[in-house]
């Protein structure tokens, strides 16, 4: 008799409790393919990144090219002109250790080209704490280095101060504006020298990389997967537990 009465009790405790767990497990499987998703998506970020970085180290090793019309961003060029250092201006804030903090910008003058719009060129580095650079006759160079296509000043950008020949957003067209030079090519030439010495101003030593941090974002979301399906199924049992011994406590 006390059999009879048990077995429908404890049969109908496990299909409450099941019932009790559909909308979260749909709820769970649905946030599980999201977070296998959003990894996955982070693994071939990975991939990508790291063709990227394999082609910069190519190009970086590889000698420049001359200056083509229409150059993608961050290509190894050379250009040849006159450097007009009249024109030179301060571009940005930078520290740097020598061999105490020592903060700086980049000087940045203009290159005339016969019959081509003039190209701005990012010299490299040099203190900045005595105000601007005393200015240097013409002269003719060939610069090698890297492209730069030109920022936007953001919300919070600082202001340019254009009469000090001041900048904090690198725009070609307003560095232009302010020199009085009507035709400038939307990117800079951003120098590149070799690592060491005392040079001033200090070029560039490496084309810039981006920064690789997909396969942490992965792991990442892989892991929060992994932690979503040990909660639901711990959860799960105490929802089974429960119904089946309502009468137990915590």
């Amino acid at each position: 008799m006390t059999t009879r009465l048990v077995a429908p009790q404890v049969g109908h405790a496990a299909r409450s409790g099941i019932r009790r767990l559909v909308w979260p497990a749909i709820t769970t499987a649905v946030m599980f393919a999201l977070l296998l998703a959003l990894g996955t998506w982070q693994i071939r970020r990975l991939a990508w990144k790291d063709a990227l970085l394999a082609e910069i180290d190519r190009a970086e090793a590889a000698p420049p090219v001359p200056l083509p019309p229409n150059p993608s961003p961050f290509t190894k060029v050379e250009a040849s002109g006159t450097l007009r250092g009249d024109l030179a201006v301060l571009y940005g804030v930078d520290v740097r250790d020598r061999p105490q903090p020592l903060m700086g910008a980049q000087l940045v003058e203009p290159l005339e080209r016969p019959g081509q719009p003039v190209l701005l060129v990012d010299l490299g580095w040099i203190p900045a704490d005595h105000g601007p650079p005393p200015p240097e006759p013409d002269r003719q160079a060939k610069v090698a280095g890297y492209v730069r296509f030109g920022d936007k000043p953001g919300l919070f950008s600082p202001g340019d101060e254009p009469g000090d020949r001041r900048f904090f957003t690198l725009d070609p067209a307003a560095i232009g504006a302010a020199l009085n030079l009507p035709d400038v090519e939307p990117y800079v030439l951003v120098a590149m020298g070799p690592e060491g010495g005392n040079a001033m101003p200090e070029p560039a030593h490496a084309l810039p990389r981006p920064p690789n941090n997909h396969l942490q974002y992965a792991i990442t979301w892989y892991g929060l997967a992994i932690v979503l399906l040990v909660i639901f199924a711990s959860w799960c049992s105490k929802v089974l537990r429960d119904e089946r011994h309502p009468d137990r406590g915590p």
